[in-house]
């Protein structure tokens, strides 16, 4: 008894260190690989606190995004050293490339009317920001449809997310809309790049904009790879393995994102397809990894039942 309680008590303390440490950071200054190994700890530590149940299941995703936004943001909380690192340039010249001599970004925005923002128009910056649930309804749908699906489902999703990161912390990279604001898209005879979201954003939640996209743009220098578009995809492939119907749904707001994503100006064409090819690459070595998280779920599991013996 004395040892099942003393597990339990050792994996609340790093629950709660995971979640905590992370929301102190900027203000105590905590290392990043302190901050970041007590984040990953914490689902996990999560799974031997508490008996596995749905509800077990929708917090430790929580846990895992807590981990994911945090290693997303740290690289802004300096925000000055990571304007010196950023990268402008390349994907410039790799979607003037992919455009025949033109940004494709520049390219779709041609055909929008100067000034204003067409109802068209606002239907894609909508479903840019009801991406924030969509990776996660998905799991959430495996969970009430096919919880047999639920535990590969989460793990390809949230791979795809931890995965990104590493784009995010060695190659920093400006988005469209971060060039244009620099002048930095090359050519000085294109019109200007619009950032139709924030002409939106700013019309449709008036005061309450700049509060809301200052708490979601913790890193606005993380565009490659898109991990909008990536775990899109993944949605989609997910929804499509569970049936025609729910694959359907996922395949529209996927490609409807990856359009919205480029005409909107909030990523590169090169963006999105680093994020599909991130998804493949996932989708690919899953099977040859698998074996090792069955083995690692294993020794998490034998934790958990001696926590509760």
């Amino acid at each position: 008894m004395r040892r099942s309680s003393a597990i339990r008590a050792a994996a609340w303390v790093a629950v709660g260190t995971g979640v905590v440490l992370p929301l102190l950071r900027r203000r105590r200054r905590i290392p990043a690989p302190v901050v970041l190994g007590t984040a990953a700890v914490a689902p996990m530590a999560l799974c031997v606190a508490v008996p596995r149940s749905r509800a077990r299941d929708v917090a430790t995703i929580f846990l895992q995004m807590l981990a994911y936004l945090a290693a997303y943001e740290m690289p802004n909380d300096d925000a000055e050293r990571l304007r010196v690192r950023v990268r402008v340039d390349y994907p410039v010249t790799v979607d003037r490339m992919l455009g025949l001599g033109r940004l494709p970004s520049l390219r779709l925005q041609s055909l929008a009317a100067p000034g204003r923002v067409r109802p068209a128009e606002q239907v894609l910056v909508w479903a840019h920001w009801i991406w924030f649930v969509v990776p996660h309804s998905t799991i959430v749908y495996m969970m009430v449809r096919h919880p047999e699906r639920v535990e590969r489902s989460a793990v390809m999703m949230y791979a795809v997310y931890d995965l990104g990161l590493i784009g995010y912390w060695a190659l920093p990279t400006a988005p469209p809309w971060f060039a244009a604001e620099h002048g930095r898209l090359g050519a000085p005879d294109d019109p200007a790049l619009r950032r139709m979201m924030v002409e939106h954003g700013q019309a449709f939640w008036k005061d309450g904009w700049q509060p809301l996209y200052s708490l979601l743009g913790g890193n606005p220098l993380a565009a490659m790879p898109s991990l909008h578009f990536a775990t899109s995809l993944m949605a989609a492939r997910l929804l499509s393995e569970a049936g025609p119907v729910p694959g359907a749904i996922g395949w529209t707001y996927a490609l409807t994102l990856g359009f919205a994503l480029v005409y909107l100006g909030e990523h590169y064409v090169v963006d999105l397809l680093a994020g599909a090819a991130l998804t493949e690459g996932v989708r690919r070595i899953g099977p040859r990894v698998a074996p090792l998280l069955r083995a690692f779920s294993r020794r998490i599991q034998a934790l958990e039942a001696a926590a509760h013996a």
